[in-house]
């Protein structure tokens, strides 16, 4: 039996647990910028690289992943500046992804962010922003069509939660989404064999944060619930993949 090989680019908190959820199935390789967790993820097998990819075109450029070539799969969970940062910082990223990752023809997924939409009070989906108006996006798109864009929601599970955090404007409605579900859907779609797909990664319910916080607290909030605020939808997603969601209430994060 010919086992499929996966490349995760940027294994932090997120590249991690989308690691450890198919390593029984795949094997894996990963990129560290930190040098003192190359024992860490050598243990585990995930037989890591250190490399790092500056957002200055005057730095040199990494050298193409000898492993990019026996990859079936590329998950490129590298942290990117936010949606303010300058073109030409995205820019200089992405070019030492391709860089680093050469004409790599397998299928490639690309985190990118529900923070891309804009801060308004009304529910948002893919078709309201295409990925031709988001930097980051069109930028990786262009060098590799292939490539699934998911926007993923507030990351929470584990050892985040919303408790755990200063939070304002309590009365708002959260897009949340648990790390479970994040590697859920990029399993499905790895075995879907699934390309150029964009999609919304976040929790069908929308609580408030006060609601979140109470659940979590195991307290109850008296307070009136606005209906107002910045809504995603995962309908998409959900319709699509006949994805159903294992951690759909962000009340229940915790549980």
């Amino acid at each position: 039996m010919i086992v499929m090989t996966i490349g995760i680019v940027g294994c932090g908190w997120l590249g991690e647990r989308i690691a450890a959820s198919i390593c029984d199935e795949y094997s894996i390789r990963v990129t560290t910028t930190s040098q003192k967790k190359i024992e860490l993820l050598d243990a585990k097998g995930f037989n890591p690289t250190v490399v790092s990819f500056s957002d200055d075109f005057n730095m040199p450029a990494p050298l193409l992943w000898r492993e990019a070539q026996d990859l079936d799969v590329v998950i490129i969970t590298v942290p990117f500046p936010n949606k303010n940062a300058s073109f030409i910082s995205q820019s200089a990223i992405i070019a030492n992804l391709s860089s680093f990752l050469g004409d790599f023809k397998g299928q490639m997924f690309f985190m990118s962010s529900t923070s891309v939409y804009p801060d308004v009070s009304r529910e948002f989906t893919e078709d309201d922003l295409p990925l031709e108006e988001v930097g980051a996006e069109r930028l990786v798109r262009s060098a590799y069509p292939q490539v699934n864009i998911l926007r993923l929601a507030g990351l929470m599970g584990g050892n985040r939660l919303l408790s755990n955090y200063r939070v304002s404007n309590l009365e708002l409605p959260v897009n949340h989404v648990h790390y479970v579900d994040v590697c859920g859907v990029v399993k499905k779609m790895i075995e879907l064999h699934a390309t150029s797909r964009l999609y919304n990664v976040v929790a069908p319910m929308h609580p408030s944060k006060a609601e979140v916080i109470g659940a979590q607290k195991n307290e109850s909030y008296p307070g009136n619930i606005s209906s107002l605020g910045r809504i995603i939808s995962c309908q998409k997603l959900v319709s699509e993949l006949n994805y159903q969601f294992r951690y759909p209430d962000p009340r229940l994060f915790h549980m």
